[in-house]
């Protein structure tokens, strides 16, 4: 047990060096390149300064965002893959997403956001997500007992349902509603407002303390439904807690952000394959690998064709699912070899 400790520790070590490291080359890089040697100058005595704004006004908030988000929704893929037994469900999967994206497509068609101010966009996005939580729950508990298949396949069908609703409004709304939509569903972490900035933080740290309190839980459910209520776990219980703590992640996360998808499906696929399926590390190594991870693509989405920015969901759609593939031809070859 002692070496599980050290290894485990040497990981999150290792893990959190990384994301300081990607967090410092990010705000170093952009348009205006500022040294690693100049922030520090600029931290003691750069106050007032364009460089300064450029770091803590526009870099640092990204930066904070994207690993509030990116662990959320990588803590969100953890979460479900445990509770569905199944390594290739994500957060999006559920039809949250679609809802989030629905209620932000009729804000900004009906011109609320004009009227509301700016946090419309995000309220309603999180009452879409909130929705469609409620719908997939209910059509999916048949006499108090959660179902988990019919919850993957409800949740599917209705986000097939919001895609399709969200194309209708596409093809009938204005020029300029329509860049809105667009931009807003590919994902961005471009969040001038520090109160939403801070929301997200506090519901993914939330989210993490609160997934430590059900990790012997996820573990037991590796071993099969009936196995985990063998061991003393009140399985219905704890299903509908754990959806309701995924769902919380990820609609906080898609309200704010915008739809980035593949890093709650790749993050823990990847995590998974070094540290074990253990969820006490399993946990946290997901959330550090999360955070860097969205860091990462967002730095590389604002560099990769500056002075233009792409959106963040395009970059982790490309880098994850090439990932993904890559991982899954690596696994057939070594299973071909055994």
């Amino acid at each position: 047990m002692r070496n599980k400790l050290i290894r485990w520790l040497i990981w999150i070590s290792a893990l959190s060096g990384i994301a300081l490291g990607i967090s410092i080359f990010s705000l170093s890089v952009g348009s205006a390149g500022i040294p690693v040697k100049k922030i520090i100058s600029l931290i003691l005595e750069g106050k007032g300064t364009t460089e300064y704004s450029i770091l803590f006004d526009i870099r640092l908030p990204r930066i904070i965002l994207g690993f509030a988000i990116g662990g959320a929704l990588s803590l969100a893929g953890v979460v479900l893959q445990g509770m569905f037994r199944n390594p290739l469900v994500e957060p999006y999967t559920l039809g949250i997403s679609g809802g989030a994206a629905l209620g932000v497509c009729l804000n900004i068609v009906l011109r609320l956001n004009c009227t509301l101010g700016i946090f419309s966009l995000p309220l309603f996005g999180f009452l879409g997500a909130s929705l469609v939580i409620m719908l997939v729950y209910f059509l999916s508990t048949r006499r108090g007992i959660l179902k988990i298949q019919g919850l993957l396949l409800t949740g599917v069908m209705i986000s097939f349902i919001a895609s399709s609703l969200i194309m209708l409004i596409m093809a009938i709304s204005r020029a300029e509603d329509l860049h809105g939509i667009v931009f807003w569903i590919m994902g961005s972490l471009e969040e001038p407002n520090w109160l939403l900035i801070k929301l997200a933080v506090l519901v993914s740290i939330f989210g993490l303390i609160t997934s430590y309190l059900f990790c012997f839980d996820l573990n037991a459910f590796s071993l099969g439904e009936e196995e985990a209520l063998h061991l003393g776990i009140n399985i219905e219980r704890t299903k509908r807690l754990l959806f309701i703590l995924a769902s919380l992640l990820t609609g906080c996360s898609v309200s704010i952000a915008g739809i980035i998808g593949f890093v709650g499906l790749v993050v823990p696929h990847f995590v998974r394959m070094f540290v074990g399926g253990d969820h006490r590390i399993l946990l946290m190594g997901s959330f550090l690998t999360g955070g860097a991870f969205l860091i990462f693509c967002d730095t590389l989405a604002r560099t990769i064709v500056s002075p233009l920015e792409l959106p963040v969901g395009v970059i982790t759609g490309i880098l994850g699912g090439s990932f993904f593939v890559y991982a899954l031809t690596k696994k057939k070859v070594m299973l071909g070899e055994k």
